[in-house]
C-alpha cells in the first residue's frame, strides 16, 4: 500500500516554490493517440474545499524548441500567479505550430488542445466554462497559436496575446527561414498548400466580417525592438488598426528571449485579471 501510494504521487509530482502550487499531469488523447502533458497552476486556496467557488482560466502557449513545463521553469509564472485568482494551464505542443500537421496524422496540435485538453480541464476544475472567462496567449510560435485559436474559436475565448509571435508562421519555408522553415514543412506542406492559406492569421483577419470582428476576442500584442520578428508584428499591429479590431500593441526593448516574455507574461496576467473583474466567480 505504502509503495503503491509513493508512486502514485511519483506520477502527480506538485511544485510549491515561490508563488501557487504548480501541479504536473497527463491525459490519454485520442485525437494524439499517445499521452500529452500539462500544467496547472492553482489558485491560492483552491484545496480550502470550498465546492461552490469556479474560477477563470488562462491557457499559456510554449515556443519552438519547447514544452509544457518552460513557462514554470524559466519565468516567475507562480510567483506572478499568487497575485491573481484563476486556474492557469500550459499545454504541451511539441514543435507542432498548434496545428493539424498535413502530414503526420497523428499531430493534430490544434484539435487537441480545442477538442480534448479544454473540455478535460472544464470537467477535472473547478472552472468558469465559458467564454467571458477563458484567455490564451503564448510566446513565439505559441503567440501565433494563441492569436489563431482567438480568430478561428472566437466563441472561446474573451482575451488572446502573443509575446514576440511568429505570425507569419505560413510564409516561412527553409530558404527564407532555414532550421525554422524546416520546421514548418511537416505541419503545413508546400509553399501554396490549402493548409498554409487556411492558417494565415494575416488572412484570417483581413477576411473578418464587420459582425465577426464584433465578435472577437480582445488582442494583447507585444514584441521586443531587437526581435527579428519586430517588424512582423508592427505589419500585424497596423493590420489590427485597419481592420478595426480592438486590441493593445506593445513593444518595448528586448530581444527573442526569455528576459522579455518573463515581463510579459507578468502584464499580460494583470491585464486578464482586469478584463476577468467584469465577471467574478
Amino acid at each position: 500500500m505504502f509503495i503503491a501510494v509513493l508512486i502514485a504521487l511519483a506520477l502527480l509530482p506538485t511544485t510549491r516554490a515561490a508563488g501557487n502550487e504548480v501541479q504536473t499531469f497527463r491525459f490519454s488523447s485520442t485525437l494524439m493517440g499517445r499521452e500529452m502533458p500539462y500544467q496547472v497552476v492553482l489558485p491560492s486556496g483552491y484545496d480550502d474545499h470550498n465546492e461552490t467557488l469556479r474560477y477563470p482560466v488562462v491557457y499559456l502557449l510554449h515556443g519552438l524548441s519547447g514544452h509544457f513545463d518552460n513557462w514554470t521553469t524559466k519565468t516567475k509564472l507562480a510567483e506572478y500567479a499568487a497575485q491573481h485568482n484563476y486556474l492557469i494551464v500550459t499545454p504541451e505542443g511539441n514543435d507542432g505550430w498548434y496545428t493539424d500537421s498535413v502530414t503526420v496524422p497523428a499531430d493534430r496540435y490544434e484539435s487537441y488542445i480545442v477538442k480534448e485538453l479544454i473540455p478535460l480541464i472544464d470537467k477535472k476544475f473547478r472552472t468558469l466554462a465559458d467564454r467571458e472567462h477563458r484567455v490564451i496567449a503564448g510566446l513565439s510560435m505559441g503567440g501565433y497559436g494563441a492569436l489563431k485559436f482567438g480568430l478561428k474559436y472566437p466563441e472561446m475565448f474573451t482575451l488572446v496575446g502573443s509575446f514576440s509571435g511568429a505570425l507569419n508562421a505560413t510564409s516561412f519555408n527553409e530558404k527564407n527561414a532555414g532550421s525554422i522553415g524546416r520546421s514548418v514543412m511537416p505541419i503545413f506542406g508546400p509553399d501554396d498548400s490549402a493548409a498554409r492559406k487556411a492558417n494565415d492569421i494575416f488572412a484570417i483577419a483581413k477576411g473578418l466580417s464587420p459582425d465577426q470582428i464584433k465578435k472577437a476576442p480582445f488582442i494583447y500584442q507585444s514584441c521586443g525592438t531587437e526581435d527579428f520578428l519586430f517588424s512582423t508584428n508592427r505589419e500585424f499591429d497596423l493590420l489590427l488598426i485597419t481592420q478595426k479590431i480592438p486590441h493593445e500593441y506593445r513593444e518595448h526593448p528586448g530581444a527573442h528571449e526569455w528576459a522579455f516574455w518573463d515581463d510579459q507574461v507578468r502584464e499580460f496576467l494583470m491585464l486578464a485579471d482586469r478584463r476577468l473583474q467584469r465577471q467574478k466567480p
